[in-house]
């Protein structure tokens, strides 16, 4: 009797792990497993990526994982699992069960083809020209903030009509406001570390000139120092532009891509 239970036993197991490794999916031949999509899912987790539609989420990013794949591979462009789990360890995510660290070697073999095939045959297509040049240079400022030192002074609780007069240096603009009864706040500091609020404030404003004063808070940027970084300024302005154009035109050929490939669902779910 004892016997008996344990071939029931083992034979329910095995109608378990057949059920739970059910073909939800073929992209081009490739199967995706329920297994997959829960590894998957896993895997966004961790990275931060939670949604309430999650599983369907994780389905149509291992189908895009294997179209890029197989367009990056008709170049010749095959990242292994090797690059994957260099690129892993460099993540600090060594320690994931076998199933979930699958699904990232897809997902980062995906991101490398993809990032090839970009470079290659998108990137050299790109034609920039003045207006994509001034938007990313204004995305910089006031999004990310110039690579600039800038020594300023914040006064507060200022009246809207306060009137101060243009002063010679930093240290004039210090005695102009302290003569009107103020306490001004010097700063030094990155342009990218300052607040959106600042940032967007000082974008336009000149060295030695009081911003309007908005919601009682009035600025002056004594000096601006550029850092190294500052020396490359115009060719990654110049590079960002041409990624930013180049990202737009790879999700169209994706969506090119996905209309050609072969994706069957066997699950009404995903559908």
């Amino acid at each position: 009797m004892k016997k008996i239970c344990l071939i029931l036993i083992g034979i329910l197991s095995f109608i378990s792990a057949a059920n739970s490794a059910t073909v939800v999916a073929t992209v081009n031949g490739n199967p995706i497993t329920d297994i997959d999509i829960t590894s998957r899912v896993e895997l966004m987790n961790k990275q931060g990526k939670i949604s309430s539609v999650n599983r369907k989420l994780a389905l149509q990013n291992i189908i895009d994982d294997y179209i890029k794949i197989n367009h990056a591979a008709m170049f010749n462009v095959k990242p292994t699992d090797k690059d994957a789990d260099k690129e892993l360890k460099h993540m600090n995510m060594g320690n994931l069960s076998e199933s979930v660290r699958s699904m990232a070697r897809l997902a980062i073999r995906a991101d490398i083809s993809w990032g090839v095939i970009t470079a290659r045959t998108i990137v050299p297509t790109i034609k920039i020209d003045d207006s994509d040049i001034m938007a990313e240079k204004t995305d910089l400022i006031i999004e990310r903030g110039l690579p600039l030192e800038l020594t300023m002074l914040r006064l507060t609780d200022v009246p809207s009509d306060i009137k101060l007069s243009k002063p010679k240096n930093c240290d004039d603009a210090i005695k102009i406001v302290e003569n009107a009864g103020g306490y001004p706040q010097k700063i030094t500091a990155m342009q990218y570390e300052l607040s959106d609020e600042i940032r967007s404030e000082i974008a336009d404003l000149p060295i030695l000139t009081w911003s309007k004063p908005q919601n009682g808070t009035v600025f002056l940027i004594c000096k601006e120092t550029k850092t190294k970084e500052y020396q490359n300024l115009d060719e990654i302005i110049k590079q960002n532009a041409v990624y930013k154009k180049a990202s737009v035109v790879a999700d169209q050929q994706l969506k090119q891509l996905r209309r050609k490939a072969v994706i069957i669902i066997n699950d009404e779910r995903y559908k």
